[in-house]
């Protein structure tokens, strides 16, 4: 790049390097930008600027979206200079200063995307046509987030993604204006799978309720692929609509099919009843081929816990963050979070607020709101401090890398919220996959588009 005409920052790049030291920053022309394109989408032209705050407020994913709009004000407060500065204070990256971003105080609008994809799209459409948002954020289905990063590439305004699972969200329908902070289907299977090893043992036969839609194909395609990997055979795979409330006609079959082991592949409120369905069932205990049978819950959170009580007891399952982690960041969010709103927060909460914050601070360092050298500012960024430990955003597919929970249900939780123990801290490394793997194969990154 020309090292004329740089911008008020320029781009600045840092790296978390080992021991949470950082490197000597890297300064490039931010100047590209505005030398490539005549200008970009809402860019903002007064004294503030807006973002959009996409979550769902009904459907069954409601209690999640709750709890990420909590987070998402949070973090507003904090870079607007209000609260105690949350993990600004222990963020790698030095580059915000509670003075809004690039000086320009944020404000924000909402919208329900009611778990569903075409609402998603008219909401955050909305809020891009309308309420002039530079920047969309949430959601906790991954059609939603797929659906939305879909149409944020095509408006030209960037996507941080929310709480999205599936492996197709940076795999196949990767976008180059889209990036994911939370983990993915094929993290939380190889993290578990050693873990369900070492306890069940390898010969087990497992019997898949997974939801029909993407997240749900590419978490059960990921667990069955690691458990077989092991020795488990899989006895059979049913696929089950978003919209079920009532589980019991899908597990009654579970109970002939010759299977020790139910593997639950729902979220939300999907997976708190299947999980009722399957303890009313009197699965819990049961003996077959010699063994206990056993339920597994691949992706876990403190809501979903909270919403199915006494029944998530012992059962193992992943997540990308949990409120008992006692790194500085995690216990400044927390405290942050508890002070504003009474109790901790859940890991969908934690992911919105980080993505904000990892947006705002790109802005920072690249000196603009162009999406274009956001983009550029997050691509292969290290960073810590925020509540995972060392993470990369891989520049390849903008998939966020980082150590992954597993975590089971406390036998005997002190509080409605003390009710996952974590087991396991899984390295990276051991999640980490070729930007060309078959499970996250097809489909282009391409350019950044910048909408004007």
């Amino acid at each position: 790049m020309s090292n004329s005409n740089f911008t008020r920052r320029g781009l600045l790049k840092t790296s978390a390097m080992a021991g949470g030291a950082l490197a000597m920053p890297t300064i490039y022309d931010g100047s590209v930008w505005a030398d490539a394109h005549a200008g970009y989408l809402n860019a903002p032209t007064g004294s503030t600027v807006t973002l959009g705050f996409n979550v769902p407020q009904s459907g069954p994913y409601a209690d999640e979206g709750a709890d990420e709009l909590r987070a998402y004000e949070l973090a507003v407060e904090h870079l607007n200079g209000g609260g105690d500065g949350g993990m600004m204070n222990t963020f790698s990256s030095k580059a915000l200063q509670g003075n809004g971003i690039l000086g320009k105080k944020v404000e924000f609008v909402t919208g329900d995307t009611q778990t569903k994809s075409d609402a998603a799209r008219a909401s955050a459409k909305s809020m891009i046509e309308k309420d002039g948002a530079i920047m969309i954020t949430g959601g906790s289905s991954s059609g939603v987030a797929v659906a939305v990063q879909g149409l944020c590439q095509e408006a030209g305004v960037i996507f941080m993604a929310g709480l999205t699972h599936s492996n197709d969200t940076t795999g196949k329908d990767k976008k180059a204006n889209g990036f994911r902070h939370f983990f993915n289907g094929y993290m939380s299977a190889a993290a578990l799978a050693p873990v369900l090893k070492a306890r069940y043992g390898t010969d087990r036969t497992a019997y898949h309720l997974t939801a029909d839609y993407t997240w749900g194909w590419t978490q059960q395609e990921s667990i069955q692929a690691a458990t077989e990997a092991m020795g488990w055979k899989t006895a059979n795979n049913v696929l089950t609509p978003l919209a079920t409330t009532d589980f019991s006609s899908y597990v009654a079959p579970v109970l002939n099919s010759g299977a020790d082991v139910l593997v639950l592949n729902h979220y939300g409120g999907n997976m708190v009843n299947s999980l009722t369905s399957a303890v009313q069932f009197g699965l819990r205990e049961k003996q077959v081929n010699g063994k206990n049978f056993e339920i597994v819950v691949p992706l876990y959170s403190r809501l979903m816990a909270k919403g199915a009580g006494e029944n998530v007891k012992g059962i193992f399952g992943s997540t990308n963050w949990h409120w008992s982690l006692t790194d500085e960041g995690s216990k400044a969010f927390v405290k942050s979070f508890g002070e504003k709103y009474g109790f901790p927060p859940s890991q969908a909460a934690h992911t919105c607020y980080v993505q904000t914050m990892l947006y705002a601070d790109a802005a920072e360092r690249a000196g603009t709101f162009n999406p274009c050298g956001i983009a550029e500012a997050l691509e292969g960024f290290k960073f810590d401090g925020l509540g995972n430990g060392e993470t990369e955003y891989r520049a390849e597919d903008h998939q966020c890398f980082k150590d992954v929970l597993v975590v089971k249900g406390k036998d005997n939780p002190t509080s409605e919220f003390d009710l996952l123990e974590i087991v396991e801290i899984t390295p990276r490394a051991q999640v980490e996959y070729a930007v060309d793997h078959p499970m996250f194969a097809g489909g282009e990154l391409g350019k950044c588009n910048p909408g004007a």
